[in-house]
C-alpha cells in the first residue's frame, strides 16, 4: 500500500491549506486514516484521524480550525486546515491502517508534505 500526500506550502498566518493523501495498492478496505505532525525538534503528534465510517477525532490545538475527512471511494483523506498559526508548521504525515488481501491489517505511513506559516 502506498500513500501520497500533497497540498503543504507556505501560508500566512489566518490563511488555509489542504492536504490530501491517496492510497493505492493491492488492500481490501482502509480502517482508519490519519494525519500526524512533526515540527522541528519535537515528537510526531496526532493532528486528527478518521474511521471508514467516519468518526472523527483530533487534538485540541487543531479543534474548530482543521477538518479532516475521507474522499466517496474511501482511498483518500483530506485535511482542511484554517486559521492557521505559525505553530501550525511541520512536516504532516498521513498514516493509514489497511486490510490486506491475506486479511491483516498492517499499517502504513506516507511521505510528509511540509506546512509553514509565516507571522
Amino acid at each position: 500500500v502506498q500513500l501520497q500526500a500533497s497540498g503543504g506550502g507556505l501560508v500566512q498566518a489566518g490563511g488555509s491549506l489542504r492536504l490530501s493523501c491517496a492510497a493505492s495498492g493491492s488492500f481490501i478496505s482502509i480502517n482508519t486514516m490519519r494525519w500526524y505532525r512533526q515540527a522541528p525538534g519535537k515528537q510526531r503528534d496526532l493532528v486528527a484521524a478518521i474511521t471508514g465510517g467516519g468518526a472523527t477525532t483530533y487534538a485540541d490545538s487543531v479543534k474548530g480550525r482543521f477538518t479532516i475527512s475521507m474522499g466517496n471511494t474511501k482511498n483518500t483523506v483530506y485535511l482542511q486546515m484554517s486559521s492557521l498559526k505559525p505553530e501550525d508548521t511541520a512536516v504532516y504525515s498521513c498514516n493509514a491502517f489497511a486490510l490486506l488481501r491475506n486479511m491483516v491489517y498492517n499499517e502504513f505511513w506516507g511521505q510528509g508534505t511540509q506546512v509553514t506559516v509565516s507571522s
